[in-house]
């Protein structure tokens, strides 16, 4: 077994306690659901019941940590993005910030070298690491020595995170995703959540060995990206008539959580179904996944 510090078991075991996955014994607890069962899930949508906001909103509250004048920096959370390339900037950022602005005490990005700058420029309060390399930069007798010096920058961190975001901004070069693979591994290996969006889904649908059977890892697919790993897990389409069903069978079939995001969000672990069908922004415009995936 491997050997973590008091206080990594401590936030993993209120983390997963919070969201009714394993206890200490490993076996499954009772969780307060959102909804108690899909079949009551679409009555209170159809009835325009309250009770799905109301209990979303005392579960928070009991995750929250409480604010006193004993708690030191980064006792609220630590989050790190992994994510951030030449293209895309943004998207890393609106992760970080977000997780700030919901109360985390410290947020980290973890990006290429051409896109620190950027990303630095948008907030003094993010934490930039400029570790990540796209193949265009390096040449091919030195990926393994870089890619062995960036696990072992993101080793010397892992242990202070509590939650890792995988893929805003990400991109698809070849050996960045390869570097993010064994940065995922090394979160696996320590125990750390991780919420997996954008390039990081295709990356995991690429390779569901990343995430599978791990409860700590959460999916937020939004329509496309839920169509491929449907079409990847359960060699099939999508199937809104019993959108329920299949979305169970994804989620146990992967073993991780799965945020189904559209209108009406659905989430599951693979035992049970919650919906979100508060109303949001009608828009559907970048960005606004990568500021879910930092909260």
């Amino acid at each position: 077994m491997l050997g973590f510090s008091a206080e990594v078991i401590r936030r993993q075991q209120f983390l997963i306690r919070c969201l009714g996955g394993y206890n200490s014994n490993n076996t499954r607890r009772s969780s307060r659901n959102i909804c108690s069962t899909a079949i009551k899930m679409q009555s209170l949508m159809s009835s325009g019941s309250p009770s799905l906001e109301v209990d979303a909103i005392s579960i928070l509250r009991k995750i929250t940590p409480s604010l006193d004048p004993s708690r030191h920096k980064g006792q609220a959370g630590k989050i790190a993005v992994i994510g951030g390339c030449r293209e895309y900037t943004g998207a890393p950022y609106f992760s970080a910030i977000s997780a700030l602005k919901i109360g985390a005490d410290l947020s980290h990005v973890f990006c290429t070298k051409d896109a620190a700058t950027v990303i630095k420029s948008y907030s003094p309060e993010i934490i930039v690491h400029p570790i990540l390399e796209e193949s265009y930069n390096i040449r091919d007798e030195d990926k393994r020595s870089i890619s062995g010096k960036v696990i072992a920058e993101v080793n010397k961190w892992m242990e202070r995170f509590d939650c890792l975001v995988i893929g805003p901004g990400l991109g698809r070069d070849s050996f960045l995703l390869e570097c993010v693979s064994d940065i995922m591994k090394l979160a696996r290996k320590s125990n750390v959540p991780m919420v997996v969006d954008g390039d990081g889904l295709f990356l995991v649908t690429n390779n569901l060995d990343l995430v599978k059977g791990y409860p700590l890892a959460v999916l937020t697919p939004n329509v496309n990206e839920y169509k491929r790993l449907v079409q990847k897990v359960l060699q099939g389409e999508v199937n809104d008539q019993d959108g329920t069903q299949q979305l169970l069978s994804l989620a146990k079939g992967i073993g991780v959580t799965i945020l189904r995001k559209g209108g009406s969000d659905f989430i599951s672990n693979g035992e049970t179904v919650h919906a979100v069908s508060s109303f949001g922004s009608p828009r559907r415009c970048g960005g606004q996944g990568d500021i879910l995936s930092g909260r």
